[in-house]
């Protein structure tokens, strides 16, 4: 990898300096550059946030998603609350009927619902192997109602929802990606760097797939899938729909980066000291450009995720009982919701955050990685 030679701290920036210069790398450069986008690091430390949850969601979560207490249908988020005597608590409940039969919730500020911290509950297994019994914050009577962010239709936890389909979501814009980038990769690497009938033959199938419509073809596909397939199927036939249509972009870009890399003495020198044609584009020409293929691969990460949940929006993507974005978001479609239970549009918010947190990281990285820009 080219070392670039820096003034070490405090030494005159000088050809003279001898000893006093420090190498960097071609990484540390990036990461310098990296951390002087201001929205990019925000954005950073908000997609490191949403990757603790996707690893440590059982524990985050005060319960399952599968948990529900239908004389608590509708109700509104509760404030946690601090005094020396009592510690972390909450109020409990008080509500009636109206004259529409609609229930009306207030604060019964003579029932305070201690709270605790790694509070024991449900069980689960952590990272799917360690079993476990405690949640990050928790009722200190477990069936207490505790609804930090408010319940659904049926007294199911939204927060606990929240926190399990942000894993789903993001999990599968992830493995979507991976396939994509997968196809991208190998289809605009060997397009670039045969050329000739191989390129044209790749390049008119790339132009194929862009010119057929995204959403109507997802659609399509998506109801292909049986109705009563298991939900982990689903989860991984969902996955690979979304990665068909996600990796032309890429594609395209590796092949313009193949034709301009052939011309380098180091991709000469390789083929002169006998590399395979494999070796020479995998070992020597892809990773010149690494940088750059990441951050592509960052910003394709927030179209997935958004094809993922306008999909379960629909109805036609995960289903219950999986828990997505879109499953939450379809089943607060409702006037009564927009009307009772605003809190139920929060997974639409969270969209939002989770898409603009990886554009930012996405173009800081895209910006950092850039050798021509200043």
């Amino acid at each position: 990898m080219t070392q670039v030679q820096l003034p070490a701290s405090g030494e005159p920036d000088s050809a003279e300096a001898g000893s006093g210069q420090a190498s960097a790398s071609q990484t540390r450069l990036v990461w310098r550059s990296f951390r002087r986008h201001k929205l990019a690091m925000a954005g950073a430390a908000a997609t490191l946030l949403f990757i603790l949850v996707v690893v440590f969601a059982e524990f985050l979560a005060p319960f399952s998603t599968g948990r529900l207490n239908s004389e608590y249908t509708y109700a509104p988020p509760q404030t946690p609350r601090f005094s020396v005597s009592d510690g972390l608590y909450v109020y409990g409940y008080s509500f009636e009927q109206d004259e529409d039969l609609r229930i009306r919730y207030e604060e019964n500020r003579d029932d305070k619902i201690p709270l605790t911290f790694f509070a024991k509950g449900e069980p689960y297994k952590l990272l799917g192997v360690i079993p476990s019994e405690r949640h990050l914050i928790g009722p200190s009577d477990p069936d207490a109602p505790m609804y930090l962010l408010g319940s659904d239709r049926v007294g199911r936890d939204q927060l606990s929802r929240l926190i399990h389909a942000t894993r789903v979501s993001l999990s599968v814009g992830l493995v979507g990606v991976a396939f994509a980038f997968m196809l991208g990769v190998v289809l605009g690497g060997i397009s670039g760097y045969f050329s000739g009938r191989v390129d044209t033959l790749i390049q008119r199938f790339v132009e194929f797939v862009m010119a057929v419509p995204t959403l109507p073809l997802w659609l399509g596909m998506t109801a292909a899938i049986p109705v009563d397939i298991g939900p982990v199927k689903r989860y991984f036939l969902i996955s690979v729909i979304l990665s068909l249509l996600a990796w032309t972009s890429l594609a395209r870009e590796v092949r313009g980066r193949f034709l301009m890399l052939r011309q380098e003495d180091f991709v000469t020198s390789a083929w002169l000291d006998g590399a395979s044609r494999k070796r020479v584009m995998f070992r020597h020409m892809l990773p010149s450009f690494t940088s750059h293929l990441i951050a592509a691969l960052t910003l394709s990460i927030p179209g997935v995720i958004l094809a993922e949940t306008a999909l379960s929006w629909l109805g036609l993507g995960m289903r219950p009982p999986v828990v997505s974005l879109g499953v939450l978001l379809n089943d607060a479609t409702s006037v009564r919701v927009i009307d009772q239970a605003p809190w139920l549009l929060l997974p639409g918010a969270l969209v939002v955050v989770v898409v603009l947190a990886l554009n930012f990281v996405g173009d800081g990285l895209r910006d950092a990685a850039d050798p021509y820009r200043t």
